[in-house]
């Protein structure tokens, strides 16, 4: 059941990143205006902090080491997507917010591959 949780997480994640960068992309005002809102800044936070927390709690219950070789990679592949993410959400211009986009997506794709593989070099 945790397992199922920790899917329907990672997916619901990635599609609100996916919907905030549409919006922050947007050059229509409202579309913008929707990025600030109260339930577009905090749902994230609240997905990703159950996603970390049952996925830390996968790890425990599976006793994998946080430094075992898929799993390091899969948070390595997080902190890129973090990165990125930042970026794409908070960038000044709309070709860094693009670049942000790209390098989140090829980074949530990594860790989705990892995570499907359970291998550090999924390809």
């Amino acid at each position: 059941m945790l397992k199922s949780m920790h899917v329907m997480l990672a997916y619901a994640t990635v599609v609100g990143f996916i919907l905030r960068a549409f919006w922050s992309l947007s050059a229509d005002q409202a579309s913008r205006a929707l990025a600030r809102t109260k339930a577009a800044r905090v749902l994230p936070h609240v997905i990703d902090t159950a996603l970390l927390g049952i996925g830390a709690a996968l790890a425990v219950m599976a006793q994998i080491p946080l430094l075992e070789g898929w799993l390091g990679a899969k948070l390595a592949g997080l902190a890129a997507y973090i990165g990125f993410g930042v970026l794409t959400l908070r960038g000044r211009s709309t070709a860094l917010k693009s670049i942000g986009l790209v390098g989140a997506l090829l980074s949530v794709g990594y860790v989705l591959a990892v995570a499907f593989t359970r291998q550090a070099v999924p390809w």
